[in-house]
């Protein structure tokens, strides 16, 4: 009897990690460059019987389910769709590569591209204050910029008629984004131990830079509406579980006197 009441306990507690993070997708439709996530469960299988015997020797009888185990994975390897929004200031990527920030604390960080400026420093930085790893150094007399699909930063110095090269933005790929880390504000994190590659804009699969242009999220609201409903019905299922573990407990009870 008790068991039922753990059965339908981590049931109840898979189902309600995956609501949250439907829940977080959808609130999050509209905000560029977001990467949705999946709640993916596998089976935790308890120990063997019999400890001393050997591996080979044991069939799968000797082993037993013991819980759910739920995986938050980020689905940082499919991008959005691309928007055009006319101001120079945004940029995008249009494939696979990061651009390298540097974070608060010193740290490197990834992002995927969005709103531009240029900071106290005149370094040209993210919307929230991180200057890019590349430094560029926006002149204090510049009136425009432009950045090429190739990662070329150009700008208008003083009364010049054509512009001049001011910076290159290297992007850089991951070969297992399993190893990124999702931060606040749509940056993220590499493990210590993932390589990741740097190369120019359009070669090995980084991608190109579209200036004026933002990364939509790459959730799907019918896709995600579905998923909530299927889930919904799992916690139900569950909740029903302990509903009828508690009946026949209570039934159970009512015996004993």
């Amino acid at each position: 009897m008790n068991g039922a009441f753990y059965v339908g306990a981590i049931g109840l507690e898979a189902q309600q990690r995956a609501l949250d993070t439907i829940a977080n997708n959808i609130s999050n439709v509209n905000t560029p460059a977001f990467k949705r996530s999946e709640v993916r469960f596998s089976e935790i299988v308890a120990s063997r019987d019999d400890p001393v015997a050997p591996a080979a020797a044991l069939g799968a009888e000797s082993f037993a389910p013991a819980g759910v185990l739920a995986d938050t994975l980020s689905m940082i390897d499919q991008p959005g769709k691309l928007q055009t929004t006319g101001n120079r200031g945004d940029v995008a990527i249009d494939g696979n590569g990061f651009i390298e920030v540097m974070g608060p604390g010193g740290q490197t960080l990834l992002w995927r591209g969005g709103h531009l400026k240029v900071g106290e420093d005149g370094m040209l930085a993210t919307g929230q204050g991180f200057a890019l790893k590349a430094a560029i150094t926006m002149p204090a007399d510049a009136s425009a910029i432009e950045i090429g699909a190739d990662g070329v930063v150009r700008a208008l110095v003083g009364d010049a008629q054509d512009a001049v090269e001011i910076g290159q933005i290297m992007l850089v790929t991951a070969p297992d984004v399993s190893g990124l880390r999702r931060l606040d504000g749509g940056f993220f994190q590499a493990d210590d131990a993932l390589n990741l590659a740097e190369a120019r804009p359009g070669e090995d699969g980084t991608g190109l830079l579209v200036q004026g242009a933002l990364e939509e999220s790459n959730v799907e609201l019918t896709t995600e509406m579905v998923q909530l409903m299927m889930v919904q019905r799992a916690y139900a299922a569950n909740a029903q579980i302990l509903q009828a573990a508690d009946q026949l407990m209570a039934i159970a009870n009512s015996l004993r006197r």
